[in-house]
């Protein structure tokens, strides 16, 4: 269940970790679906004969499904603000690939409140570091700064 917290209780929390999602698996439909829609079927993604011959081993999910997922993997993490309407994605100010995310391997990710500010009188801007982990692997896959507005 997502925290609902006064905005004054919001500038505390900056520089703590929020919470961690649960694990998450990325499976070759949920690959699959991505390059569908996307319409990027490079052969890595997408074949998994042809992408067993490169140093990945097999299939890996685009670095841009695996950012997109950042809103379901953030569901219940992010604290939601007294009044407020609605979420936005603000968009990035950072964003690394670091490690490819194999086909049926499972994700989560760790949120940290970096900054905190009032916009303006309906609005409160967030920039959180998230860092999508790998199961099994020391490196995470993903590391962002990513930026939301929450609108009162």
């Amino acid at each position: 269940m997502t925290t609902t917290i006064n905005p004054e209780e919001l500038t505390k929390l900056v520089g703590t970790v929020l919470g961690e999602s649960a694990w998450r698996t990325v499976s070759q439909d949920d690959i699959n679906l991505f390059a569908q829609a996307t319409d990027d079927h490079q052969y890595i993604h997408v074949d998994a004969e042809k992408a067993s011959t490169t140093p990945f081993g097999g299939t890996i999910a685009h670095g841009l499904l695996t950012l997109s997922l950042l809103p379901a993997l953030a569901e219940n993490i992010l604290p939601r603000l007294t009044g407020q309407t609605i979420s936005i994605n603000y968009g990035f100010d950072k964003v690394r690939f670091i490690n490819p995310v194999p086909s049926n391997s499972r994700i989560k990710a760790t949120f940290r409140l970096l900054e905190a500010a009032q916009r303006d009188s309906t609005s409160y801007l967030m920039r959180h570091e998230v860092t999508v982990h790998l199961e099994g692997n020391d490196k995470p896959a993903l590391v962002a700064d990513w930026l939301s507005l929450a609108v009162l």
